[in-house]
Order: C-alpha cells, then structure tokens, then sequence
C-alpha cells in the first residue's frame, strides 16, 4: 500500500514540474550578442536610432534604469506600462550616459529574444535579469526596471545615522 502511495506522490510531484515548466515557455529572455552580432553597437544604435522606437525605464532620464530598442518595420512589438518613448537623439544621448555611470553594475548591451528565440530588439542596462513575457505571436511584454540608484545594497542613511531627523 506504502509503494502505491509513493508512487502516487511522485506521479502528481512530476505533473506538476512538467505544467510548471510548461508555464515558462511564454517568457522572453535577454542574451549577451553573440561574436557575429558583436558588430551591432551602443554607437551604431545611436546613429541609427530613427530605425528603433526607443523607449526608457525610469522616473526621468537622470535616473533611467534602462534604454529599450524596438526595430521598426520588423513585425513584432516591445510594450511595457512603465516605459517613456523618446523621439529626439539628444535625450537618447543623455540616457547612455547616464547608465554609462552605473560602472559598478556593469552596463550592458542585450538583445530581447521571445520564447522561440525570435529576435525583438535590444535593452541596453545595468541589470542581468528582466522579467519579458509573451502577449502573443508578435508582442512582448517587458515589466519595469528599477534603477540602479534605488536599489538595497549597503546600509541606508537611517542605519548609519548619517541623517537624523530628531536633529
């Protein structure tokens, strides 16, 4: 009886990661360029950016978290509640640089690859995790990012008794 139990529990324990697992394959991911695709730049982005629907993560540009790089006239979409679409290459200018200064956060360039592997554009950010899932066969959804600024890493001013507002 004990046999059948257990085998009972381990039949419902592997149905159970099987659907889970199946549940993931609506994900996006973001990749690290390959070699052939390392010739694909933060600088030929910034000269052709006409080509992409830019978008930003972020409360304003001095805080951005991300730069997001939707090609044009490809067929697929990047959308996300959260993101500011700028137009003018000034401000795209001013992003880089800005996420440039996150040096200890190591900025990058990835490209978003849908849950087929499909190519959707580039996220250029000082992250290494982004949660991107499927809206259908050519949207994807791509959540906020927090900046590196807001994140917890060390003891806030309060702990250290930097600032005390009893004074």
């Amino acid at each position: 009886m004990k046999k059948y139990t257990y085998l009972t529990i381990f039949g419902l324990i592997a149905l159970f990661v099987i659907y889970g697992c199946s549940l993931f394959k609506s994900y996006g991911k973001i990749r690290v360029l390959s070699r052939h695709e390392e010739k694909v730049s933060l600088q030929e982005l910034e000269i052709n950016y006409q080509d992409y629907t830019i978008y930003y993560a972020g409360l304003s540009v001095d805080t951005a978290a991300a730069i997001m790089f939707d090609p044009k006239n490809d067929g697929k979409t990047l959308i996300g509640n959260k993101w500011t679409q700028i137009e003018d290459k000034e401000t795209l200018l001013e992003l880089i640089g800005w996420i440039q200064t996150y040096i200890e956060f190591d900025p990058r360039l990835w490209k978003i690859v849908g849950p087929d592997e499909q190519f959707y554009g580039y996220l250029f950010c000082a992250c290494n995790h982004v949660v991107i899932k499927s809206v259908d066969d050519t949207t994807m959804y791509v959540y906020d990012l927090q900046s590196p600024l807001y994140t917890e890493d060390g003891p806030s001013l309060w702990e250290e008794k930097i600032f005390d507002p009893a004074r």
